[in-house]
């Protein structure tokens, strides 16, 4: 369905984009000369007309705010749907209400802020406060101290839902020595960039893809040089391996972990229906999570965590239901929740909603389904510690991260909340530096391809070192 939208200037086209796609997210929205929505943007009010529907409000100085309130109450209206993040688009919502507790704003005032600047719901705000005061006591406030992503570029098979860089290891065999090698390389260079400037690493990060995608040899050797770079007699608070999916753990590669001071695991089923697993491409069905799953704890592992999906393709509430049955009879340490986002050209898009003709689950399901996992960690005992949102996820809702006390993933956290700089390696990883004393980013990304980047390695680690100097040369 195509939503065609009238606006009178359109250097405000993205502001009313971003209304439209919470209510249409997909839709091809499209701004034409003869459109059925019409947004005009005058010298003292903006107005908002669809056939007899008609809405004004005055302009004030932050006319950008004016805008959004008014399309998005208007949708809001005409759809008769309650999406609670209001006009709220930023991935990083708790960030906000951080800002306004380090302020001294106490939570009633946080709230009012939250409901009348953005619209967004008291459920909502009383959430981010929550995580943001999760989040203050780990939030990083010296330049010296790092954090390390590593990341594996393949996975056993590509899930339809994903947007990482993550090829099928089946059918890039031949890519596997040369990138294992060039990582290996950065690896080795940037551990002795961090000796040399005497960098303290809080937290290592080794994810992807999936970095048990590879052979059991493989995982070793690679283990071994993460090891020996950034963990040994670093005195490092965190080593966590994404290992993902079930498929992919062997008992040596637990044995591998154990060996190598991993702390944290994540064992990810994102849903335990055996039907939609199969839909989704996962490649392994709720026997082989359960197996694996229980398999760590026997081998000592007492930090697991698993991720979910909410709005897969097919499933409804008694899917949601289904899969928390499951995840709490495992009892994880620490859960995270995902809304599915749903790109309109992403293969998932084109053989689910297209094809066969898949509905998206209406707002009231959705918030159902929400709600069902969220009633899933209070059973566990788990609490809200950090938090972020996708542009196209179902719902306009949000992804969130459960754990119990003293299990909180640190490097989320420091990813999310912008304070800590971030060493990436491996292919289309994103080195962040971040100038605390200038409030400032500065990003250097390394090459998507795995051929030009394991072709290309020395230009991505002299590119990131430079970047690097930036701060640690002042």
């Amino acid at each position: 369905m195509e939503i065609k939208i009238k606006l009178n200037d359109l250097k405000y086209r993205y502001d009313v984009y971003q209304m439209f796609n919470i209510y249409f997210s997909l839709d091809e929205i499209k701004f034409v000369d003869d459109g059925e929505y019409v947004v005009e943007v005058l010298e003292d009010k903006v107005t908002f007309t669809y056939k007899d529907f008609y809405k004004y409000v005055k302009v004030s100085e932050k006319i950008k705010d004016d805008i959004k309130r008014l399309v998005f109450i208007s949708l809001k209206e005409l759809t008769n749907e309650e999406y609670p993040w209001g006009i709220l688009v930023g991935i990083r919502p708790s960030k906000i209400a951080l800002k306004y507790l380090e302020e001294g704003k106490n939570e009633e005032e946080i709230i009012k802020i939250f409901k009348e600047k953005h619209l967004a719901s008291e459920e909502k705000a009383k959430l981010c406060i929550e995580v943001a005061k999760a989040e203050e006591r780990f939030v990083n406030h010296d330049e010296k101290k790092v954090s390390i992503y590593v990341g594996m570029a393949f996975c056993p098979t590509r899930c339809f839902y994903c947007s990482f860089t993550a090829n099928s290891i089946l059918g890039s065999k031949k890519l596997v020595n040369p990138y294992l090698e060039a990582l290996t390389y950065e690896i080795r260079k940037i551990s002795e960039y961090v000796k040399e400037k005497n960098l303290k690493i809080e937290t290592v990060y080794f994810g992807g893809g999936t970095p048990t995608a590879v052979n059991n040899e493989e995982f070793e050797n690679i283990m071994k040089e993460v090891y020996n770079a950034f963990i040994k007699d670093k005195n490092t608070l965190e080593f966590t391996v994404e290992c993902g999916r079930p498929d992919s753990i062997t008992a040596e590669k637990l044995e591998t972990m154990k060996r190598y001071k991993v702390t944290r695991i994540s064992i990810n089923p994102q849903s335990m229906n055996d039907d939609t697993l199969e839909a989704i491409g996962r490649g392994h069905n709720v026997s082989d999570v359960k197996e694996k799953f229980n398999l760590a704890r026997k081998m000592g592992f007492n930090d697991i965590n698993m991720d979910i999906i909410i709005g897969l393709p097919g499933e409804g509430l008694e899917y949601v239901k289904t899969t928390c049955d499951e995840i709490f009879n495992l009892n994880p340490d620490s859960l995270t929740v995902h809304g599915l986002s749903l790109k309109r050209a992403s293969i998932l898009y084109e053989n689910f909603i297209l094809k066969k003709g898949i509905q998206v689950k209406k707002q009231e399901e959705l918030a159902s389904m929400y709600n069902e996992s969220m009633q899933l960690s209070k059973k566990l005992g788990l609490k809200p510690y950090y938090m972020y949102r996708q542009k196209n996820m179902v719902g306009n809702m949000e992804n969130l991260g459960y754990s119990k006390e003293g299990k909180e993933c640190i490097y989320n956290i420091q990813m999310i909340e912008d304070k800590q700089t971030i060493i990436a390696l491996g292919a289309d990883a994103v080195t962040k530096v971040v100038f605390l004393e200038e409030d400032r980013i500065e990003r250097f990304g390394n090459i998507k391809d795995i051929k030009e980047y394991s072709n290309r390695i020395e230009e991505m680690v002299n590119g990131k070192i430079k970047l690097l100097d930036t701060l640690y040369l002042k």
